[in-house]
């Protein structure tokens, strides 16, 4: 009962030596109560791992800032339009009137030759001879010619069909006679995609609170990263992975940081992803380069090629496989580094090898998730693609070698890859860091774990109590 008595350690004494090493099983529990009410969950705050981490990250973080204005591009080159494709001049327009007219009276089409309504093309030609046309009148408005008016003719097949009040997207051919400089290339749907996103941002601001909105900011500067950094920079004739490698490292500082905070747990996770898109890069160029694929696959890719034809497209697919992993790799890092740093809070006890087995457990679970999530995702959007195969009765052979599929099949099989080794990776950099941190050893005082040395010795002094208990309960183990 001596201990009551004694003096308290003034809070602005630091600690001294090693005089912790009477903690007792008593002080330590006593220690471990204060611990859990002094501050969240523990992080490595030691200076000696502060500095190890900034000095893997700052010098790292100087290199992308360095390529970001060595590559700068400062806007898109210039080029004449070919008029093919999204490679148009565009302006707006309204469907002022629809008329149902016969398609006979418009020449909307002919019959074949063969004339046979066994085929799919006869019996289109006949629906379109038989059937009933829109004529379509649309108002010009945007532009100089706001206020011209043409006439659009959509046979009754056609999937899109207007309405009269419908906005829509018209194609501007400058070249072309007057009557037909101008058609209708798409549907406006831009209230649709605002209102859609302004419920995605208030869904993720109630939800997420000062963390989705920061989520919010972090998304708006990736793109203003891809729109006015990555893309024109391509275009410019920079090496695309080069380019990818940059861009997705600043994207991924700039996101981690702001939605989790400048913390050495952000850290650990922005290493953890480093390493895992030099892994996605390594691999890439080389099965890429290997599986021949030229990442010249479709209309899309060969208007760029045509345009640009000094792009390197397979670099441009590599490119795409690295931005393409970015988002979930942020996400796996985050969740492993989060599991690792609880675990490490629940019993400061646990060593690195403790730590990793335990976190490894929760990987595996993230493992399997993330690997179906991302080739669902990639088989969704090649569905069309894999409908076309399956109704030639292609053999399952067949197409995985088709350049098409199988510059999916290694996209996904590349991210994939790289999602797994991050969780390993992960783990085994948080383990090690956050069992290592040692931030200081606790005064002989604060070793006796008294009721008064606890109430009195304030915020500091129960910190270094409860670090200083949990280093003698690691020495008995």
């Amino acid at each position: 009962m001596t201990t009551t008595h004694q003096p308290p350690q003034p809070p602005s004494e630091p600690p001294h030596g090693n005089g912790h090493g009477g903690g007792g099983n008593g002080g330590s529990s006593g220690h471990s109560h204060g611990h859990s009410h002094s501050h969240g969950p523990a992080e490595p705050v030691s200076k000696h791992l502060r500095k190890v981490i900034a000095a893997v990250l700052i010098p790292f973080a100087t290199a992308v800032l360095v390529g970001l204005a060595v590559l700068w591009p400062g806007g898109a080159p210039p080029h004449e339009r070919s008029g093919v494709g999204f490679d148009r001049q565009t302006e707006s327009g309204r469907v002022v009137q629809v008329d149902g007219v016969d398609c006979k009276d418009v020449n909307a089409s002919q019959v074949p030759p063969t004339g046979d309504p066994s085929t799919p093309e006869g019996q289109e030609a006949q629906r379109s001879q038989t059937g009933t046309c829109a004529k379509a009148t649309i108002e010009v408005t945007s532009g100089k010619d706001k206020g011209r008016t043409f006439v659009e003719v959509v046979q009754p097949d056609a999937p899109r069909q207007l309405r009269e009040g419908q906005d829509v997207v018209v194609a501007y051919a400058p070249g072309a006679p007057k009557e037909l400089q101008y058609s209708v290339t798409d549907v406006d749907r831009g209230v649709p995609m605002w209102i859609l996103a302004a419920i995605f941002a208030f869904a993720v601001v109630v939800v997420g609170r000062m963390r989705g909105f920061m989520a919010l900011i972090a998304l708006a500067v990736s793109f203003v990263l891809l729109t006015l950094f990555i893309l024109p920079a391509i275009l410019q004739g920079s090496n695309p992975l080069v380019v990818a490698v940059v861009g997705a490292s600043a994207i991924m500082l700039i996101a981690l940081y702001m939605c989790h905070g400048l913390s050495a747990r952000t850290s650990v996770a922005a290493l953890g992803t480093l390493v895992s898109l030099l892994l996605i890069g390594l691999l890439g160029s080389l099965f890429i380069g290997w599986a021949n694929l030229t990442g010249n696959t479709d209309d899309n890719t060969g208007l760029i090629h045509g345009l640009y034809p000094d792009i390197d497209m397979s670099g441009l697919l590599l490119a795409g496989v690295i931005i393409g992993s970015l988002g979930v790799l942020d996400d796996v890092t985050v969740t492993q580094t989060s599991a690792v740093w609880e675990l490490h809070h629940a019993d400061p006890t646990m060593t690195a090898r403790q730590l990793y087995r335990a976190g490894i457990r929760i990987g595996r679970d993230h493992i399997a998730s993330v690997v179906n999530t991302l080739v669902l995702a990639y088989a969704g959007a090649a569905l069309p693609l894999l409908l076309l195969f399956s109704i030639a009765q292609s053999s399952v052979g067949t197409v995985a070698n088709s350049e098409l599929v199988a510059e999916e099949i290694v996209r996904t099989l590349i991210g994939s890859i790289g999602l797994v080794a991050s969780v390993p990776v992960t783990t085994a950099l948080a383990a090690l860091l956050v069992s290592a941190d040692k931030p200081g050893a606790t005064p002989s005082a604060g070793a006796s774990g008294g009721p008064g040395s606890g109430s009195a010795g304030g915020a500091p002094s129960g910190r270094a109590a409860s670090r200083g208990g949990g280093r003698g309960r690691r020495r008995k183990r």
